[in-house]
């Protein structure tokens, strides 16, 4: 898995090994070794890797391209759960690794927001009652006036 998403990465980052390899502070025939398999970086190296690819280190490690329709390893905090079936009523079952990411529960309110040209978005009903009141406050400082 590793030496594949060091693979693809690097070349969807449009480095060569040597560009990579200075980045990294290593040398070409390391970047070599580790895209052949040969070899593994240290944490350190890893955690350079990482950074670079702006992806997470468990996904450089750990992520197989099978989990996402054979797409490559996203970009850090980015994720792709699968495909969902709507119901009849327009209900939907969110993938367990969503629900356990985001600590959804059952019972839990959701907002459902839309926009036409970038689609459906979910969020906690209390993080989006948060965010408006954050709003709310700073629109009525900028405006001079409080709410009572």
């Amino acid at each position: 898995m590793f030496k594949d998403n060091l693979i693809q990465l690097r070349k969807y980052k449009q480095l060569t090994q040597e560009e990579l390899a200075e980045k990294v502070g290593v040398t070409r025939q390391a970047i070599a070794k580790w895209e052949a398999g040969e070899t593994m970086p240290d944490l350190e190296r890893s955690r350079l890797l990482a950074e670079i690819f702006e992806v997470s280190l468990d996904d450089l490690a750990n992520y197989e391209p099978g989990e996402n329709w054979g797409m490559g390893v996203p970009p850090k905090g980015k994720h792709l759960f699968g495909v969902v079936t709507v119901g009849d009523k327009g209900q939907i079952v969110i993938p367990a690794k969503a629900r356990k990411l985001f600590s959804i529960n059952a019972g839990d309110s959701l907002v459902v927001l839309g926009d036409e040209a970038q689609g459906i978005a979910l969020l906690k009903a209390e993080s989006f009652m948060q965010m408006a009141d954050m709003i709310r406050q700073g629109m009525e400082n900028v405006n001079g006036y409080e709410k009572n």
